[in-house]
C-alpha cells in the first residue's frame, strides 16, 4: 500500500484526504478522515472519461451515484460498508468503511497460493456476500482478488468495488455499450455480448477460487485477444492445486448460465468441505446419478494420486438431466496408482 500523502484537499467540506492506499480503472482509492464523525473511512474518486460531452459525464455521474446507493443499502458483514456518496466538483466521490488490510491479490502476491480449506472459507463468505447483494438486485461484475480485502488481525473477507462506474478505455462490452470487469475474470457471456446476470458473478468466484489455490488465473494469456479465445472457446483446465474443490470449480465455470453451479449449492458444498474434509456431489447439475458417482469416486482416486480430474468433470457425463432407466444397481470400480505415473480406470457395468 501507498502512503503517498495528498495536499489535504476536503472533499464535500467533510472528508480530508491524506494518502493514496491504491489506484486502478475505476479510479484513485485515498485514506480519509470524516471531520464530522471524527474517524477513519475510505474514499474512492472515481476517474473521468475526458471522451464524454457534458450530458453524457451528467449521466454517467448519475448512474454512479444511483448504483453506489444501492450498494450502500446492503448489510452484510463481508460486503464492504458505504457510508456516504457525494459529488464534488462534478465529480463522485464513494465514502465507505476502511479496512485495515490489503488485497487478497497482494496476499497473493506476498505468501503465494493458499490451500484448499482457506480457499473454501474465503469461497463461503463471498458467496453469502453475493447472495445477499443479488438478492437486493445489485450486481459486483468485477470480481477478482484485487477488489476482495483481508482484514488484519481478524482475517475477516470483504467484499469491494461493486461494478459502479464505465471503466475508459475498456477492452469488451456490456449490454450498455460499455465494460466493468477485468478480462480474465468475465463470463463468457458478457464476452459474447449476452448480457449478464447473478450467474455471471459466480463465473468469476470460480476463475478466483483456481487463482487463489495456483496464484494464476486458469485464463491467463499475453494476449487480449487470447485471454478472448480462453474464456469463450478454448478448453477449461483448471489447475492441479484445485482438485479438492474441484466440483465446485468445474460447476462455477460451467459456459452455460443456466448449467452453472447457484450460489446456494456452491456455499453448501464449500461449507460440506470445511467440516469434513471432503467434497458433496452438486445437486440438480443434469448427470444422473450414476454419472455422479463415477465423477465423485475417479476426481477422488486421482486427487490422492495428485493429478487433476478436470477433464472428466468438464466432459465426463452425458446425462440429460432425466432419471436414469432401470436396471440392475451398478456395479462400480476405480483403481489409482500413485507412482511418477498416475494411472486410474474405471469400470460401471462392463462400460
Amino acid at each position: 500500500m501507498s502512503t503517498e500523502r495528498t495536499d489535504g484537499r476536503v472533499i464535500a467540506g467533510r472528508y480530508r484526504l491524506e494518502a493514496l492506499l491504491g489506484r486502478g480503472g475505476m479510479g484513485l482509492v485515498w485514506r480519509a478522515t470524516d471531520q464530522l464523525l471524527r474517524r477513519r473511512v475510505a474514499v474512492k474518486e472515481i476517474a473521468q472519461d475526458a471522451s464524454l460531452s457534458p450530458e453524457e459525464s451528467r449521466r454517467q455521474c448519475d448512474r454512479i451515484l444511483r448504483e453506489a446507493r444501492a450498494v450502500a443499502r446492503l448489510s452484510h458483514p463481508h460486503v464492504i460498508v458505504v457510508h456516504d456518496v457525494v459529488v464534488h466538483d462534478e465529480r463522485p466521490y464513494i465514502v465507505m468503511e476502511l479496512i485495515d488490510g490489503g488485497s487478497l491479490a497482494d496476499r497473493i502476491s506476498a505468501q503465494g497460493p493458499v490451500d484448499a480449506h482457506e480457499a473454501a472459507r474465503i469461497g463461503v463468505h463471498l458467496l453469502g456476500a453475493l447472495r445477499t447483494a443479488h438478492a437486493a438486485g445489485v450486481l459486483h461484475r468485477d470480481l477478482k482478488p484485487a477488489n476482495v480485502l483481508i482484514e488484519s488481525g481478524t482475517g475477516r473477507v470483504v467484499l469491494t468495488d461493486f461494478g459502479v462506474a464505465q471503466v475508459p478505455g475498456a477492452a469488451t462490452l456490456t449490454e450498455s455499450g460499455s465494460f466493468v470487469g477485468s478480462p480474465e475474470y468475465t463470463a463468457p457471456e458478457r464476452m459474447s455480448g449476452a448480457g449478464t446476470g447473478p450467474a455471471s458473478d459466480l463465473w468469476s468466484l470460480g476463475v478466483l477460487l483456481c487463482t487463489v489455490l495456483s496464484g494464476r488465473s486458469p485464463f491467463h494469456r499475453d494476449t487480449l485477444g487470447g485471454i478472448l479465445h480462453a474464456v469463450v472457446d478454448d478448453e477449461i483446465r483448471p489447475p492441479q492445486e484445485a482438485a479438492p474443490l474441484l466440483p465446485v470449480v468445474a460447476g462455477l465455470l460451467e459456459r452455460d448460465p443456466e448449467r452453472r453451479l447457484d450460489a446456494a449449492q456452491a456455499e453448501r458444498m464449500l461449507r460440506a468441505f470445511r467440516e469434513t474434509g471432503r467434497m458433496p456431489p452438486p445437486r440438480g447439475t443434469g448427470r444422473t446419478p450414476r454419472d455422479r458417482l463415477v465423477t465423485a469416486l475417479l476426481v477422488a482416486a486421482m486427487a490422492a494420486a495428485g493429478v487433476s480430474a478436470a477433464a472428466l468433470l468438464m466432459t465426463g457425463g452425458g446425462g440429460d438431466g432425466g432419471d436414469p432407466s432401470p436396471g440392475p444397481t451398478p456395479s462400480v470400480t476405480v483403481t489409482a496408482t500413485v507412482t511418477p505415473s498416475v494411472s486410474a480406470s474405471i469400470r460401471v457395468n462392463g462400460r
